[in-house]
């Protein structure tokens, strides 16, 4: 297990390297010798590791629980808006997005059937232009891990196969058990934050919803592709599901291709996803992309990922809340799931704060701080829930009515180009 985890890591691990000699305070030998904290946290993640340094920064004690500390590969979460970096400043948390290779981003660029509509993203108090940032997923989780390691009071575990931990007087979750280098393990902390992201094994046992996926996006990477609007995420519309282009380093490029269940130009008989993508998608890319994208479809090597809409319920269940898209999910096509969960670790940062709950044994407590985040993150998140999900209903265009809303919505942006731009991200 130590040979996975990355040497800038600061703090050890409680069933890694060897404990410290000495121990900075009580609450740290305590998350060592006892596995006990203010807080345990499942999952290594983008909520997991923010929430970590934010409670860690207001001197609660934490354990952060991962599977694996291996940089994770994957084809979405590359995308961040401009109100998830304002959201990372907040949390101090902005440097995460330094030294990755990310690519600044400063709107969309829309192409409806060929013809193409700018949408920049907004200025700010200063009339300086937000921006966002596109960058491998993995990259920015080791950044935010290390942040969460380098915490003096977060401590940092390898461990699987987490389960809950219940008393068995009153129901309430005590912590966690799991299995740490082959051998039964147990954390305990008066509050478990469950942030094992849009696969959770403990969303199954305590939340009375599932999510839905009504399609997948399936994604390539692209090396060196020329953009028609470099700095900008491009979106191609037409007779197809929505198909999403963004620069995401110095020479790679993702493309994102929906293709809803049951799609007829993606059925084994018209040869499969890659026969779609040959004879749908290549078409109609913009033409200086269809080289290194035909490149990429030789090459093979296609992922996907599905697209799950997930309402967000309130947290009732003492010694435990759900974060990220444990939680709460919504078509990705605009790109905000990590604006929304850095947005909630901001918010939840104050409603946890000490001096609103001195101490998370106080259930009571806790869950009436639940329940005003519950309503207090509608502000921004239905937002972005409500505009992904509607603008996917839109985009996709899957009868002839929401063709004529897909037509009417893109003339609408293209007659207030260049007064148009993005807000609430």
């Amino acid at each position: 297990m130590v040979a996975e985890i990355p040497p800038e890591y600061k703090n050890g691990f409680a069933n890694g390297p060897p404990k410290p000699k000495t121990y900075r305070n009580e609450a740290e030998r305590r998350r060592y010798e006892h596995h006990e904290a203010d807080v345990v946290i499942i999952g290594g993640g983008v909520a997991g590791c923010t929430l970590a340094v934010a409670l860690g920064n207001q001197g609660r004690s934490v354990i952060l629980l991962e599977k694996s500390w291996k940089e994770p590969d994957r084809i979405v979460g590359e995308l961040l808006q401009p109100g998830g970096v304002r959201a990372l400043e907040e949390l101090g948390l902005r440097d995460c997005l330094e030294g990755m290779d990310a690519v600044r981003t400063y709107g969309y660029d829309v192409i409806y059937f060929g013809t193409g509509v700018k949408i920049p993203f907004p200025n700010d108090a200063n009339q300086k232009t937000l921006e966002g940032r596109c960058f491998h997923h993995g990259r920015l989780i080791v950044r935010l891990r290390e942040a969460a390691a380098a915490n003096p009071n977060v401590t940092v575990v390898e461990t699987k196969g987490c389960l809950d931990y219940k008393s068995t007087h009153t129901g309430d979750v005590l912590g966690v058990q799991c299995v740490t280098d082959g051998k039964q393990d147990f954390y305990f902390a008066p509050l478990t934050v469950v942030a094992d992201g849009y696969a959770s094994t403990f969303r199954k046992e305590f939340l009375p919803i599932a999510p839905v996926a009504k399609s997948k996006f399936w994604g390539l990477e692209l090396i060196d592709a020329k953009l028609p609007m470099p700095g900008f995420g491009h979106v191609v519309l037409g007779d197809f599901p929505p198909i999403l282009i963004y620069q995401i380093g110095e020479h790679e490029t993702r493309i994102l291709i929906d293709i809803p269940d049951n799609l007829p130009s993606a059925s084994v008989a018209n040869g499969g996803v890659k026969g779609h993508m040959r004879n749908v998608v290549l078409p109609s890319l913009p033409e200086c992309i269809r080289p290194s994208f035909e490149a990429a479809l030789e090459k093979g090597g296609f992922r996907s990922m599905p697209n799950s809409f997930l309402r967000p319920v309130t947290n009732k269940i003492p010694g435990l809340m759900f974060l990220g898209d444990s939680l709460n999910m919504r078509h990705p096509l605009t790109g905000g799931g990590m604006t929304v969960a850095f947005n909630d670790v901001v918010l939840l940062r104050d409603l946890l704060s000490v001096e609103a709950v001195p101490d998370f044994s106080n259930t009571k407590l806790v869950l009436k701080q639940l329940s005003k985040f519950h309503w207090q993150r509608k502000s921004l998140t239905s937002v972005i829930n409500i505009l992904a999900q509607a603008l996917y209903s839109i985009l996709a265009a899957g009868d002839p009515n929401l063709k004529v809303l897909q037509r009417g919505c893109f003339r609408i942006l293209d007659c207030l180009q260049g007064y148009t731009s993005i807000h609430n991200f």
